[in-house]
């Protein structure tokens, strides 16, 4: 039996996703394996981006890049002498950043809309096809691969 698709959100600071998007990788939870294995081939994800850059207080409450998982590997990457992230290859599409402002109020995934930031919390979250395609629409905007 084929698996269905499943739509990942993956957090990470603006900086950060640009990274990826230039390298065509996705890393997620400061590079931890287990998440990226849960993840398989034509899987989508969204990148949603609380801050600007990592450390810092500059919100950014956006989300920022969209694509599809290229194939099952999740591979280490010797960033430095002592962090070696795992990753997975993305075939980023072109997109333009939005507000998840807007949106709160029809996402599904955030039951508690006084609260909307906390299903964030864990790095990575699976969300259902009604709300992928609520904010993929917006992405996207006839760039839809």
């Amino acid at each position: 039996m084929e698996r269905e698709t499943k739509y990942w959100v993956i957090v990470a600071s603006k900086d950060h996703v640009q990274r990826g998007i230039t390298g065509e990788f996705a890393q997620a939870c400061h590079g931890k394996a287990a998440p990226l294995k849960r993840m398989r081939k034509d899987d989508f994800i969204i990148y949603y981006s609380s801050k600007q850059t990592m450390g810092k207080l500059d919100k950014c409450q956006e989300f920022t890049a969209i694509g599809k998982i290229k194939d099952e590997e999740v591979y280490p990457f010797q960033m430095t002498a002592d962090f070696c992230p795992f990753r997975s290859k993305i075939e980023f599409f072109i997109h333009k950043d939005i507000s998840i402002l807007p949106l709160i109020n029809d996402l599904q995934f955030i039951p508690n809309k006084k609260s909307w930031g906390y299903p964030f919390r864990f790095g990575v979250l699976e969300i259902n096809k009604h709300d992928f395609e609520l904010i993929s629409s917006q992405m996207l905007q006839h760039h839809y691969a």
